[in-house]
């Protein structure tokens, strides 16, 4: 997050400066990939078509940098599923072109999705649909509760027990298997 700059950086993004902007990309950029990456393949493409309906309505925008946050998560929901959407149209299609070479992922690409992350959102991935996108929501974008409940049309209670499932659930499976658990009869619990 910017922080005490936020404002000025905002100013400076909607007056033109590309500093500016560009320090707000680069802040909100990698965990918008995450939560987009729920989705699919479609990731960049989704967060490019974010980022152009951010960059049309940046001059109207009015707020803090949760509100900022907020306002760029919920344009991408819009748009990841629009391209949902689009998927399920084409693919009704079914027309393929052979001339449509595949797109080579970029070394610098790889660099920046590091087996860690990959891990992580395989891992998300194994969780519920509303579980995963919750989680990521809270964690990844750092939205409140309430931004996630409007933004997910769900109630804040239901995103609250949404996340705390989630994060059990996610809490089992990196769970180490075969450690000593805590508790009466363990190692810890002998006097």
């Amino acid at each position: 997050m910017i922080g005490a700059e936020f404002e000025s950086v905002l100013a400076g993004a909607q007056n033109g400066d590309e500093a500016a902007f560009a320090r707000l990309w680069r802040d909100l950029n990698p965990p918008l990939l995450r939560y987009l990456s729920l989705g699919g393949d479609a990731a960049d493409e989704v967060a490019a078509e974010t980022w152009l309906t951010v960059v049309r309505g940046l001059a109207t925008f009015r707020g803090d940098e949760m509100a900022w946050r907020a306002w760029v998560f919920t344009t991408a929901r819009r748009r990841a599923v629009d391209a949902g959407r689009k998927r399920t149209r084409s693919s009704r299609l079914s027309w393929r072109s052979s001339w449509v070479e595949p797109v080579v992922a970029d070394c610098a690409d790889e660099v920046v999705d590091a087996l860690s992350t990959e891990e992580a959102i395989s891992l998300v991935r194994r969780l519920p649909p509303l579980q995963a996108e919750v989680v990521l929501l809270r964690v990844v974008a750092e939205l409140s509760v309430s931004e996630v409940a409007e933004l997910v049309g769900r109630s804040p209670g239901a995103v609250r027990v949404a996340a705390h499932r989630g994060l059990q659930a996610l809490k089992k499976m990196v769970d180490p298997t075969g450690v000593t658990p805590e508790g009466p009869g363990t190692l810890r619990g002998v006097t």
